[in-house]
């Protein structure tokens, strides 16, 4: 099988040691060549290379930002057929957050999931099919793990400026981003239309999330869970405030911190199986993001479910609860 393994030598995770352990680990199984990323997009010209080289299986050493690029890499924009088959997609975890891993069943700890992706394609020799996921189409973009308009970008945009200067951000730095930030969000006037199929739209929100899978993410173990019911397997996650009053929505975020949000708040617009959801601005144009990297300021965006989507190398998948 021929691989290319695309490391992030930056990602918040990842150390000389780590890499070359399971460099030479995969190479036990695979013809692989290495990569290190060396600037802004790399990761996704890499993906792009393995599939025009009809490569079987693209390995990514890296954070959620770092496998998103090379998934976008892969696919091409979306609306466009890929011109060859898309290699399947391992990950191995080396950023701070490190959604998709966990959430495809793959251990946060580098070493255990170098020796667990070992067992996996140990596995596909004798049952050789890949299990397969769904994206998010954001127009423009992919998104593998989720994607919003409001404060959710303009904090992905506060953190970015500080990575930009050089200071490493770890999940207590980035709360001292967020709440910040929250803050003055909350004291604006909500402008977004959410608009579900088979539903009336609703005017007056303040934010609108999208997940593809449940955690919406992860501060250090702790997962923030807005949509408990959602999955690769489901349709989208949709999370939506029309009010952003302090008490209750400090009890919404302790239940975010917890199981999820518990019934129906009043404030709160949930769906944990949308197959799309349309987001509109009115006014101005809106902070927006996708897996953690800021898309700038959009007048409207339309997110769909895009089903079987990616080949991963991953555990089945348990029974969703």
């Amino acid at each position: 099988m021929r691989a290319v393994l695309i490391v992030n030598p930056t990602a918040t995770s990842t150390t000389p040691a780590g890499r070359d352990l399971l460099a030479h680990a995969l190479k036990s199984r695979l013809q692989l060549n290495v990569e290190h990323t060396t600037h802004r997009g790399h990761g996704a010209e890499l993906a792009q290379r393995a599939v025009d080289e009809g490569l079987d299986l693209v390995v990514v050493h890296g954070g959620d930002g770092t496998v998103s690029g090379v998934v976008n890499g892969m696919l091409g924009r979306p609306g466009a057929a890929p011109a060859r088959p898309v290699p399947a997609l391992a990950v191995v975890p080396g950023g701070s957050a490190n959604v998709l891993a966990r959430s495809l069943g793959i251990s946060p700890d580098p070493v255990a999931a170098t020796n667990q992706l070992i067992q996996l394609l140990d596995d596909y020799q004798r049952h050789p099919t890949w299990r397969r996921i769904s994206l998010i189409d954001c127009g423009e973009r992919w998104a593998v793990i989720n994607a919003g308009m409001g404060v959710d970008a303009e904090v992905v945009a506060a953190v970015e400026a500080q990575r930009n200067k050089g200071i490493k951000v770890n999940a207590l730095r980035y709360w001292r981003v967020a709440i910040p930030v929250t803050v003055a969000f909350r004291r604006r006037e909500p402008t977004l239309t959410v608009e579900l199929p088979g539903r009336d739209p609703v005017p007056g929100v303040h934010f609108a999330w999208v997940s593809n899978t449940s955690p919406w993410t992860y501060s250090n173990s702790r997962p923030l869970v807005t949509n408990p019911d959602c999955s690769f397997e489901s349709g989208l996650g949709v999370f939506a405030l029309t009010e952003m009053k302090v008490m209750p929505t400090l009890r919404l975020v302790a239940q975010l911190l917890g199981k999820g949000p518990k019934g129906s708040p009043q404030q709160l617009i949930r769906d944990d199986d949308a197959p799309c959801v349309r987001v509109t601005a009115t006014g101005r144009p809106v902070a927006s993001q996708f897996d953690g990297d800021y898309l700038g300021l959009r007048e409207s965006m339309t997110f769909r479910s895009v089903p079987d989507a990616l080949p991963v190398v991953a555990p089945p998948r348990k029974n969703h609860r």
